[in-house]
């Protein structure tokens, strides 16, 4: 009996050291892959749990812990978590199966902060400004460089692509856009942050035409020009007179020096405005030999245009002004080049006998031609 005894103390303690084995449960092994990593504000991140090994029995429950302020416990190992606030959160995933065992694994997911593009420009811009768009007030939450790209006008395809809303037409922060037109400029802006936080701004701007009071300054513009003309020659000159204003009148005189011998030369001057179809000319007629005149030829004309008035314009620019009151329809004449022709039909008087030299074969000459203008005086004025 003493035997038996020492036997069974001996199983007892046996079993008293297994009790701690017996207790422990299998911890299971926890895996999870997050997908994508670096995500943007308000994007969603997939995590996958489910290569997570029980060991024994199976996986009773995922606890996700996502690392800003949210949690959540799911029996399937597959969930996903959207992130409204940039900055780097760390996931931990805690998974337990039936046998009370527990384990633990995490990653660390990245949020990044959208930039925040500041866009100014002038609110009232006209017609032939340079327009400053500034968008060196944008920031990045995360402090990273911004990287700019301006496509100026939607209406224009600069790069040749078929797609005007691509291009490329400044990297700066600041862009000056110059107007040559009103109506209205539409572009856009795009801010890239380099950790793909990328955004576009699209902005619209209403250029407006100027506004010009016009009132009208007569001057006489007035040409002279002189030579020799042996008979049978002439001579020609073209000028423009209507370039810088409305035509209203004009006197051209030719004068010829007077003769030793009379009769006096015959000479012809002919204006002509080819494209308003216009052409005048006239002979020279001997002048009062006691007062010493000499022989001339006078062309004038008056009321060739109407005279102008005075007017408030609204219009892109002050050459867009001067082009609409100079074509006026009626009230264009002149604008085009003038020819100026004097011919030598004949030096008076011949030689009576054939073999001997003409005693007058040619004459000189003058010419003033005196054109009274009316030109516009413009003046930009601030609208009321």
């Amino acid at each position: 009996m003493k035997g038996l005894g020492l036997v069974l103390l001996m199983i007892s303690f046996s079993f008293a050291g297994c009790t701690g084995l017996l207790d422990t449960a299998a911890e299971p092994r926890a895996t999870m892959e997050a997908y994508p990593l670096l995500i943007q504000e308000g994007e969603m991140v997939t995590f996958d749990a489910r290569e997570s090994d029980a060991v024994e029995g199976i996986i009773t429950e995922y606890r996700w812990d996502f690392g800003d302020g949210e949690k959540r416990e799911t029996v399937t190992g597959f969930t996903s978590h959207t992130y409204e606030m940039f900055g780097a959160y760390t996931v931990t995933l805690t998974v337990e199966n039936d046998q009370g065992g527990v384990d633990d694994t995490s990653a660390v997911v990245v949020v990044n902060g959208a930039p925040v593009i500041d866009l100014k420009y002038p609110e009232n811009p006209r017609a032939g400004d340079s327009i400053l768009l500034d968008a060196s007030a944008s920031a990045d939450p995360e402090g990273n460089d911004l990287f700019f790209s301006w496509d100026l006008d939607w209406g224009v395809d600069s790069d040749g692509d078929g797609d005007g809303r691509n291009d490329v037409d400044s990297t700066d922060n600041q862009v000056l856009l110059p107007t040559n037109k009103s109506g209205i400029y539409l572009g856009s802006v795009t801010i890239d942050d380099g950790q793909q936080g990328v955004l576009t701004e699209v902005f619209e701007l209403n250029v407006s035409s100027r506004r010009f009071s016009v009132v009208w300054q007569q001057k006489v513009i007035e040409q002279s020009w002189s030579d020799y003309l042996a008979e049978g020659e002439e001579w020609s000159q073209e000028i423009t007179p209507g370039a810088s204003g409305r035509i209203i009148s004009y006197e051209a005189i030719l004068e010829l020096e007077n003769d030793l011998v009379q009769p006096y030369d015959n000479f012809t001057l002919v204006v002509t405005v080819p494209e308003d179809n216009y052409q005048e000319k006239a002979d020279t007629e001997g002048g009062n030999i006691t007062a010493n005149e000499n022989a001339k030829a006078t062309l004038s004309e008056d009321k060739l245009n109407p005279v102008g008035g005075e007017g408030i314009y609204d219009s892109d620019s002050i050459e867009m002004v001067i082009e609409m009151l100079l074509s006026e329809p009626g009230a264009a004449f002149g604008q085009s080049p003038w020819v100026l022709l004097v011919q030598a039909l004949q030096s008076n008087p011949d030689s009576a006998i054939e073999i001997l030299p003409d005693p007058d074969p040619g004459n000189d000459w003058s010419l003033t031609i005196k054109i009274t203008i009316q030109e516009p005086v413009i003046t930009e004025i601030a609208f009321e």
